[in-house]
């Protein structure tokens, strides 16, 4: 083992990176996460899905502007490069505490999963098996985690896929089933909106943990090969992959069971085979979905030790976690992030019923916090670049504005939302505890960007 400031190996190929992306999007918020914002916002949360979407989409092609501009820098170091270190600290801490969440989530939800097949092993135990399993994979070097991570990907589109296309022919009568006239599904119980306009909009912090992970391409960037020839072709499907993974997957739930029949017990997937009756169907849709959040998990052990690591290079976090190990990757990051993750399987033993739940509101905020600041690196650093990029935001600044107004709206409106109270308690202390921080951390890495 040794200590290197410069020596993270790009070892991923352009194919990993499109699955990264993918993989960031699809884990948890859809396969679990869409019982929370469908019994919020019932058929509607559609609306909710289609407006974060095109949120994201801007979100993503900023950072994918400033990334193909400033060769070779991260999301932190870009908006040290903005806005100067401290910021840059209480973002970068920021990110790292929202994949922690995250990451812990995923892997309580594969071991809630888990519980399909072995309902009688209580959920600690199976969330610590499936975090040894992610925390091996990510000691190896990063292609291996690349490789693995474009397989995992490709399991779960694959799933959903045919689910989709096997969701459409019973919905259409060609395969028989159970379900008999599924428009009323849609509009009986309430109809589109039954908890009016509020549940739509209420629904958006689930949908923001969701889709928080597609940014994860600013972590990978410096560790990617070709980032100028990928990432615009990534960013540009952005809005596809929101369409295909998330709006036809809830439109099929939604015409096959009532949505006020839709459970957190099991993933709505699950309870839509099991419903109608398909032998083997649930067992098989419950693995990929086990298969599922482990990449999520992937994923995100990878974001987090690569955060830190990042940090220590700015001097946000403590040097020793610059230590790279012989194989290219940030060895002490991933303890540190393996420590945190037991300490998050230690709250599913004291409660195991409500954790994710708790759990899934915290990210929501941070990622918010996130975009906003991307957008408005995007601003300030459009007049720095050395030339024109060969991607850029179409219709700047008037795009990113509106990006930057929307999801300061929605961050206000659940700050003062009742029904967040424990999520905003938590997301304004550590937000308070990092600026004070801030204070007492020392910049050596401005210069070097």
């Amino acid at each position: 083992m040794e200590k290197n400031h410069h020596d993270l190996k790009k070892g991923l190929l352009p194919r990993h990176v499109q699955f990264i992306a993918l993989a960031g999007m699809i884990g948890t918020g859809i396969f679990k996460g869409s019982s929370d914002t469908l019994s919020i916002a019932g058929p509607s949360v559609v609306l909710t899905y289609l407006i974060g979407g095109l949120l994201l989409f801007i979100v993503m092609a900023a950072l994918g502007e400033m990334a193909i501009a400033f060769p070779n820098l991260n999301v932190q170091h870009l908006i040290n490069k903005a806005f100067g270190f401290r910021v840059s600290f209480i973002t970068g801490w920021l990110y790292w505490i929202n994949w922690i969440i995250v990451t812990i989530v995923e892997l309580l939800a594969s071991g809630s999963f888990l519980q399909y097949w072995f309902p009688s092993v209580p959920l600690w135990i199976l969330s610590f098996i499936c975090a040894s399993l992610i925390v091996g994979i990510n000691m190896f070097q990063v292609k291996y985690y690349g490789e693995l991570e474009f397989w995992f990907a490709g399991i779960k589109i694959f799933a959903l896929l045919a689910f989709i296309f096997l969701g459409i022919f019973i919905l259409l009568g060609i395969i028989p089933s159970s379900v008999h006239n599924p428009i009323t599904n849609y509009t009986s119980h309430g109809g589109i909106f039954p908890h009016g306009l509020g549940g739509t909009l209420s629904a958006f912090l689930v949908v923001m943990f969701s889709y928080g992970g597609a940014e994860l391409i600013g972590v990978a960037v410096t560790e990617t090969k070709d980032t100028e020839r990928v990432l615009p072709k990534i960013i540009k499907g952005t809005i596809w992959r929101v369409i295909i993974f998330y709006i036809f997957p809830i439109l099929i739930i939604c015409g096959m069971i009532p949505w006020n029949k839709v459970t957190s017990e099991n993933s709505p997937f699950v309870q839509v085979f099991s419903t109608i009756g398909l032998p083997g169907a649930a067992h098989i849709m419950n693995f990929v979905l086990l298969t599922a959040v482990l990449s999520a998990a992937n994923s995100g052990i990878y974001a987090t030790s690569r955060t830190l690591y990042s940090m220590a290079e700015s001097g946000a976090a403590p040097k020793g976690l610059q230590t790279i190990s012989k194989r290219g990757i940030p060895l002490t990051g991933i303890i540190v992030t393996s420590v945190c993750i037991l300490f998050g399987i230690f709250l599913s033993y004291l409660t195991p019923n409500q954790v994710i739940s708790y759990l899934m509101t915290i990210p929501g905020f941070t990622v918010i916090f996130l975009w906003i600041c991307i957008c408005c690196a995007q601003l300030k650093l459009r007049p720095q670049y050395k030339g024109k990029p060969a991607f850029q935001v179409k219709w700047y600044p008037f795009t990113t504005i509106f990006a930057i107004v929307s999801l300061t709206l929605i961050f206000f409106g659940f700050m003062f939302s009742k029904n967040n109270l424990i999520g905003t308690s938590v997301c304004l202390v550590t937000l308070g505890i990092l600026c004070i921080l801030s204070f007492f951390k020392n910049n050596n890495f401005s210069k070097e960007i």
